[in-house]
């Protein structure tokens, strides 16, 4: 490995190859519960597309693996060092290259921050809409690798909506272009489709050419407090009924609302039991919104008017609702969806699994798509191991993603299969299904160096 290693740093320029040993320890791990610790040989941070092709093709004659990694807010494991690789960094490809307000569409390399495309696009009164969580530090390239989603999906979809045009980097180093700059386009297989989601196991995102829509010139948010969660998800499937299409949908349960409260010194639990927060946007927003008043008033919420102030709050609130702790062993955050009209259904499965098992629960959904993330968690004592309570948790774990296939659901809305959900892949996908992809695989990736034990 030392002569790779050596060649690396001899092909990249100066500061773009690292041994260092709490470099690799950071590195080599995303947001994800580690199942399998492995340090990385080296840490490469590629600031070209050149670059990045220099890496792939050593790390090929070396038959090496390469995991490329954005700023590493995946939960799902996608970011995880393997055996025997070297962590490709992209961060530092952060360049806006082109913003087209005309054509209402910009080309971004995979290191720009979501938050920074944005802030970009604002300035032409339109905006990148897919906005995951961590859309203040997570990168576009990591968006399209997991197909990300965010508070917006319920109007606007998720990254693959977004994205018409993709700049690639095959296992062999080649360079390809997949897509079209135009809104609609339809030649051939849908390669860029297939691209996003990908989790780079079959080539590497070092540019994205995206569509952008426009900044809503009016938002409106109401808050709907209810006693229950029950009530609560009646609430989505009325505003749905009513033929609203809300630009955002969140519904927090109780648990969720009192931790905000101690995070945050707000006072939501004092004001239910549960809460949907909807959001309508563009020159419609008012007459929307006003439906949406009605509707949820007439199912027995309390419904507020929210000043602007305090509307953004709640949707800050929404945002940092996984709280402050990063998932591992002892908790875990799941990212499953149902049919909407199952949201109170699984709800109820939810909990009856964490009062079985003797585990905690809180859940935030985006109502408006049935994307439910629940978090089940035990309490540590004194940082020891407890095999039972361990043993517990998991089994509350696989019996949640049973009872959300079972309901016509999916393992994962939007953080993607990555390592972590992998244990669980062949309970939704038939081994037909299961092979085609590894043979799709094998025909990007024939070697088997991109991101190898992720995605399939």
């Amino acid at each position: 490995m030392g002569s790779l290693v050596e060649e690396l740093a001899g092909a990249l320029g100066s500061g773009q190859v690292s041994t260092e040993a709490e470099l690799l320890a950071r590195y080599a791990v995303d947001q994800a519960p580690v199942l399998d610790f492995q340090l990385p040989e080296a840490v490469v941070f590629a600031r070209s597309v050149a670059d990045v092709q220099a890496v792939v093709r050593l790390c090929a004659a070396h038959n090496v693996a390469v995991v490329a990694r954005g700023a590493g807010t995946g939960v799902s494991g996608g970011a995880h060092a393997s055996r025997n690789c070297v962590v490709l960094s992209l961060e530092r490809m952060n360049r806006i290259l082109d913003l087209n307000p005309d054509d209402e569409t910009a080309v971004v390399e995979p290191g720009v921050v979501n938050a920074a495309l944005n802030e970009a696009a604002a300035e032409h009164g339109l905006m990148y809409a897919p906005d995951p969580a961590s859309f203040r530090s997570s990168t576009i390239g990591g968006n399209v690798a997991t197909n990300a989603g965010g508070l917006r999906c319920a109007k606007y979809g998720v990254t693959r909506d977004s994205v018409l045009a993709l700049d690639v980097v095959l296992a062999d180093g080649s360079l390809i272009h997949t897509g079209h700059q135009t809104f609609k386009g339809v030649a051939g297989y849908d390669l860029t489709g297939l691209f996003v989601g990908s989790e780079g196991t079959l080539g590497i995102v070092v540019g994205a050419t995206v569509r952008l829509k426009y900044l809503p010139r009016d938002v409106h948010t109401i808050a709907a407090f209810y006693a229950d969660f029950r009530q609560a998800a009646a609430g989505v499937l009325a505003v749905g009924r009513a033929r609203v299409q809300p630009a955002i949908m969140e519904l927090l349960d109780g648990g969720t609302l009192a931790q905000l409260d101690d995070l945050h010194g707000s006072d939501l639990s004092s004001r239910g039991r549960s809460l949907l927060l909807i959001q309508t946007d563009g020159f419609g927003a008012a007459a929307e919104a006003d439906v949406v008043r009605s509707v949820l008033a007439a199912g027995g919420a309390t419904v507020s008017t929210e000043s602007t102030a305090e509307a953004e709050q709640l949707v800050e609130l929404r945002r940092n609702s996984r709280g402050v702790e990063v998932d591992d062993e002892y908790r875990v955050g799941e990212d499953v969806a149902v049919p909407r009209s199952r949201l109170v259904d699984y709800v109820a499965a939810l909990e009856d699994l964490a009062a079985t098992h003797g585990v905690s629960l809180k859940v935030v959904a985006h109502a408006g798509d049935g994307n439910l993330h629940p978090t089940f968690w035990i309490d540590r004592q004194d940082s020891a191991v407890d095999a039972d309570a361990m043993a517990r948790l998991n089994l509350a774990l696989d019996a949640s993603i049973e009872a959300a296939l079972e309901m016509g659901g999916t393992i994962t809305g939007e953080h993607g299969i990555g390592q972590y959900k992998l244990r669980w892949l062949g309970l939704e996908q038939a081994e037909p299904v299961r092979e085609l992809q590894r043979r799709i695989k094998e025909l990007f990736d024939p070697a088997g160096i991109l991101n190898p034990g992720k995605a399939i």
